[in-house]
């Protein structure tokens, strides 16, 4: 995502920061604008969810889906896939991603959607399916804008996508009905496509992926790492950011009318995953602190823990409540909540970056 040039590590502390593009630096203003540019769309043009929702890839609109795809390659192409075996070796990284993504995440989430959403059980729904779709895309925009480990956000993506496909029906199960009947409450079915999930997964994730490490493998083949990541990376890098903003608008565009209609219980669903995003990431950067992994395996944690796959779980509780249905809102509500919170995230690990982690650690 970011264009920042790549230098060898020995040359200090630019090799992590390097230097930020206009596009960059002003990510936030065109966050912004094309959230509003979407808000716009879906309530001025009549019809456009109808004609953005006419063909799908699984259960995801066909542009966002482009869209999201545009915005994986090139940071997946940024992957030096010859160091993920260091990777998979750090044993503390591997077990606390998974401690945290798949029963600290959400269980949390479980716990704010009832003390924030008793009262109103289609919205509790949606935000403990939100909670337990772990993000699998962007995910690698904040953590690369951040200046965390790439190597390490791929390898915890493709291990979180493993467990989304296994884990999701049983999780579902567990936390609408199992756990509430344990502790007296009120129980919701609910029927998981193992498919879609699947689908999902294997089209967000397994394209860009596949296309990012063929890319790298064969460019540098052909010429070398010096020319892959010193002349072409640099050209590639800016097109993440387009399919960023270009997925921002056309989420916002497709929910935009119901979005505005309905501000109050927006405001409900957006309190509890404002919450969410803040402790969660939060937890990550401390554990990984305490760890010791360093800024940028610790960042890469705090993000891949503090992400979710709002794509999934909105066309998951689309597939079985309803486009209509409380849960889906809840989903939609998500991307609104998320995009800024998390860039202001990433402004947060930078920050502390410089005050709580040493010159040596911060460039591991």
């Amino acid at each position: 995502m970011s264009t920042r040039t790549e230098i060898p590590p020995t040359q200090g502390e630019e090799a992590v920061v390097g230097k930020l593009s206009t596009l960059d630096r002003f990510l936030p203003v065109w966050i912004i604008a094309a959230m509003a540019l979407g808000l716009l769309l879906g309530n001025l043009v009549p019809g456009l969810n109808i004609a953005l929702e006419a063909v799908k890839v699984g259960e995801v609109s066909l542009p966002i889906a482009a869209g999201l795809l545009v915005m994986m390659y090139p940071v997946l192409a940024k992957v030096r896939y010859d160091q993920t075996r260091r990777v998979i070796g750090d044993r503390k990284l591997m077990i606390s991603s998974l401690v945290i993504n798949w029963l600290l995440a959400p269980a949390f989430m479980f716990v704010l959607a009832w003390v924030f959403l008793a009262d109103l059980p289609e919205y509790r729904t949606g935000l403990i399916i939100v909670g337990l779709a772990r993000c699998i895309a962007m995910v690698m925009i904040w953590n690369d804008l951040a200046c965390g480990d790439r190597e390490s956000a791929a390898v915890l993506v493709a291990i979180n996508s493993v467990f989304q496909v296994v884990a999701f029906g049983a999780l579902g199960w567990f936390y609408l009905q199992l756990l509430p009947s344990w502790l007296g409450l009120p129980t919701t079915s609910a029927d998981f496509s193992f498919w879609a999930i699947t689908l999902s997964v294997l089209i967000f994730l397994g394209i860009p992926l596949l296309a990012g490490f063929l890319t790298r493998t064969l460019g540098e083949k052909a010429k070398g790492r010096d020319w892959y990541e010193g002349t072409f990376l640099p050209k590639l890098g800016p097109w993440a950011l387009y399919g960023l903003l270009f997925t921002i608008t056309l989420l916002f565009a497709l929910q935009g009318e119901t979005i505005t209609a309905r501000p109050l219980d927006v405001a409900r669903i957006a309190l509890p995953l404002l919450v969410y995003f803040v402790v969660v990431f939060g937890a990550g950067m401390l554990i990984g602190k305490w760890l010791d992994l360093g800024y940028a395996k610790t960042t890469t944690l705090a993000f891949t823990a503090a992400g979710n796959n709002f794509e999934l779980a909105i066309a998951v509780a689309i597939g079985t409540f309803g486009v209509t249905s409380g849960q889906a809102l809840a989903g939609v509500v998500g991307p609104l909540i998320e995009v800024p919170a998390l860039v202001a995230l990433v402004y947060a690990a930078l920050w502390a970056r410089k005050r709580f982690f040493t010159p040596a650690t911060a460039s591991l």
